[in-house]
């Protein structure tokens, strides 16, 4: 009898602890334990981050120092998207359009900092009708102004109906640092944020990320200046180094940041059934980065990682822009994009169908913060990007190129230093010096992928280049851009010489 006891109590017991185990998850489940076919979204935006400033894009700078391990994790067990673009080089338009799923040109939203009609819908907003919870954390989203405006400006945006994010999400933060001390705040605060979603409602939650913009941190403790690889187009002088050191400490930062959310995700048992989106929000305030239309200015880092879904150790080339997220996130949800939106889903790539992607990328570039006799200030240009080649079009090319947010900086300051000497090479005099600077150029990206030899005019290259150049402007037209066309900016300056 004691035999037969021992044998059946070990089964008793599984019964029993399984028992237990139904109850508390139905006790104690967490809300945001949704239907898996309507996942929780949650999407991370850094600020001022180019590809390839993560390692799994086998970038030597982030391997050898050992800046990216938690993004490197996190690309390992989803996709990672080696062509992604964002609408702009500047972070309020590339913002607006990701959400708004639509150009910044098409928007009306060129010029830094002004928001997009009140009238226009936002992903977030299709989300939300269909059930979502929906949530804005972290860094400034600029999707109504600037933080701090004039009082005048404000009164004109709040009259024209402009900020009305309080009718639109469930949750807002205009602005939460997450530099320095804050950065150890980073869970807390999206804990904080999830405690609010109502039981059994899926969420969506944008948070964003201030790293690594300016101002960078002066402490790159254990990143070796001398040791750094940098690129041929920048000049090789002790303070660009320096400069780029602190770059990767900021990014560094971004990623321990990174990793707490994802051990939240962890422990509050929501791993599985939320889709993780990480994405630059446009290119990186170094040389020939952000307020440029190069690939550093635009071509940003895109991972998405939705475990059972995506695959793991998965890649995609298919070119992608930022307008595409919002409807590529309505297409997994279930939903469909409102009327007016031009953002292509690419669903079919995160499930491993290989679509292709886009035939071409845009970009635009207005008015930033500065002297609008430079381009750090105003810059009127526009870009195509195709599988291998970019065209760019300044319209204003007798602007002086000075990079957005390093006007006062000792990196570009020992530049112009190095420039006024004659210590610079051929190469980098051209590059940053050179006015007026031309009003095409068109690269090869397969050959010349630092964007060196403008082929405009090359004969070789001229069927490729038309084709590109009319595409743009049937673009600019769709969009009702306020430019003037390539073809007519070219005529009229061939004219008057």
């Amino acid at each position: 009898m004691h035999t037969k006891l021992f044998t059946f109590y070990p089964m008793w017991l599984q019964i029993l602890r399984g028992m237990i185990s139904i109850f508390l998850a139905c006790s104690f489940s967490s809300p945001l334990m949704a239907d898996p076919s309507r996942p929780n979204v949650l999407l991370i935006l850094s600020d001022d981050h180019s590809v390839p400033h993560i390692s799994c894009y086998d970038d030597m700078n982030t391997t050898q120092f050992h800046i990216t391990p938690n993004l490197q994790r996190f690309a390992e067990q989803g996709m990672r998207f080696d062509r992604a673009y964002t609408t702009a080089p500047q972070c309020a338009p590339s913002r607006i359009s990701i959400f708004a799923c639509r150009s910044p040109v098409g928007l009306g939203v060129t010029r830094f900092a002004q928001p997009a009609q009140a009238g226009v819908p936002f992903f977030t907003d299709v989300l939300r009708a269909g059930g979502y919870w929906v949530g804005l954390d972290g860094r400034h989203h600029h999707l109504d102004g600037r933080i701090r405006e004039a009082e005048h400006i404000d009164t004109a945006l709040r009259n024209a109906g402009m900020q009305n994010l309080e009718k639109r999400f469930d949750h807002i933060v205009r602005s939460a640092r997450t530099k320095g001390t804050q950065l150890d705040q980073v869970s807390s605060r999206v804990s904080a944020a999830l405690d609010t979603v109502p039981d059994n409602k899926p969420f969506f939650l944008y948070f964003g990320f201030n790293q690594p913009h300016r101002k960078f941190s002066v402490d790159y403790d254990g990143i070796d200046p001398n040791a750094l690889r940098l690129p041929s187009d920048w000049p090789d002088l002790p303070d660009v180094r320096i400069d780029y050191a602190r770059y990767l400490a900021s990014v560094r930062e971004l990623d321990r940041g990174f990793g707490q959310i994802m051990q939240l995700l962890v422990e509050r048992g929501i791993e599985d059934n939320t889709l993780v989106l990480f994405m630059g929000d446009n290119g990186e305030a170094l040389l020939r980065g952000k307020g440029t239309l190069y690939d550093r200015g635009t071509h940003v880092p895109l991972l998405i990682r939705w475990p059972g879904h995506v695959a793991a150790h998965s890649a995609s080339s298919a070119l992608v822009c930022g307008t595409d997220l919002g409807p590529t996130i309505l297409e997994v949800c279930g939903m469909k994009p409102s009327r007016g939106m031009t953002g292509q889903s690419f669903a079919g790539e995160l499930s491993g169908k290989k679509t292709g992607g886009r035939p071409y990328v845009f970009a635009e570039r207005g008015w930033h913060f500065g002297p609008i006799t430079r381009t750090d200030g105003l810059d009127f240009s526009r870009s195509i990007t195709s599988k291998r080649f970019r065209y760019i079009y300044n319209a204003l090319p007798d602007r002086s190129y000075t990079p957005v947010d390093m006007a006062h900086k000792d990196a570009w300051r020992a530049i112009q230093q190095a420039h006024t000497t004659g210590q610079l090479s051929p190469l980098h005099q051209r590059l940053y010096f050179k006015k007026p600077r031309p009003i095409v150029e068109f690269y090869d990206l397969e050959q010349d992928p630092l964007e060196l030899d403008n082929l405009a005019g090359n004969p070789s290259t001229d069927d490729t280049e038309k084709k590109l150049r009319e595409t743009l402007e049937a673009w600019m037209i769709r969009e009702s851009d306020f430019l003037p066309l390539p073809t007519h900016a070219i005529e009229t300056t061939t004219k008057t010489k």
